[in-house]
């Protein structure tokens, strides 16, 4: 039976044929994760989802322990992560309720705790030319052929420290170095799943327009109704990809640390 993570709010537990089975508690060297662990069954794969903000949405960002969150689905036996989380579009022609595969990253991020390696165990550079697997980028891109759901494959996440949102000028800033949609919770999040040497995908759900892409202020619940209004559609794309991915890793993911350390 696959085995998958997913790191998403608890609106995606819902999915049509998913069997929820039990949660747990996870111990890491790196304190708590986010919540308990969820286990699921649909098909013949295994689920276990994560809420990476917590039950409750109580976590800001720039206090989510990713360490401990990635390090839990290591000890859970998972080497495949799904990520799904809200990002503000910066692109043209990306709109609020579109659906984005990425393919890179810019991390702007300035005070998280970025790396399992802190020189106890020896010096540790990871490649990260592909920070995004591209096996699961290509089965997400076949779920949503089969399941009739239309993503944007391909675009550069840029990461912010957060809480607060970005200003007009940063937009324009990260516009210029190639930015497509700007969040707050995608670093350290790949980069440590590749030092786990887990495969990492990440989805983006196109919440808003970034700031200074029109006049209106921004506000948290645009924010929530957009993410509430494509719910439904990451049900099914998560569903037809649990059904795509393969049993085998070819990707070179799980060999990141073959070559990287000192």
């Amino acid at each position: 039976m696959s085995r998958i993570g997913v790191i998403a709010g608890s609106g995606l537990y819902e999915i049509k044929g998913l069997t929820l089975k039990k949660s747990r508690t996870v111990s890491t060297p790196f304190g708590k994760p986010s919540e308990k662990y969820v286990f699921g069954e649909i098909d013949n794969t295994e689920v276990i989802f994560l809420p990476r903000h917590g039950k409750h949405h109580d976590i800001p960002p720039h206090m989510i322990n990713y360490r401990a969150n990635i390090w839990g689905f290591k000890k859970l036996g998972i080497n495949r992560i799904l990520s799904i989380s809200a990002v503000g579009g910066i692109k043209r022609g990306l709109k609020p309720g579109d659906i984005v595969i990425l393919d890179q990253v810019l991390d702007m991020t300035k005070n998280r705790k970025s790396t399992f390696f802190d020189g106890k165990d020896g010096v540790v550079h990871i490649d990260f030319t592909e920070p995004y697997c591209p096996d699961l980028a290509n089965a997400l891109q076949k779920a949503g052929r089969k399941a009739k759901v239309t993503v944007k494959k391909g675009g550069t996440y840029v990461a912010v420290e957060g809480p607060r949102l970005e200003s007009a000028s940063e937009i324009k800033s990260f516009r210029i170095l190639g930015g497509d949609v700007v969040g707050m919770t995608g670093m350290p999040e790949a980069s440590l799943a590749r030092e786990a040497e887990i495969c990492y995908s990440s989805l983006s759900v196109i919440a808003n327009y970034a700031a200074g892409i029109r006049k209106q202020k921004l506000t948290v619940p645009e924010v929530m109704e957009a993410m509430k209004d494509t719910t439904e559609d990451l049900k099914k794309l998560l569903k037809a990809v649990f059904t795509i991915i393969p049993e085998k890793r070819k990707c070179l993911c799980k060999d990141a640390l073959a070559e990287a350390k000192i």
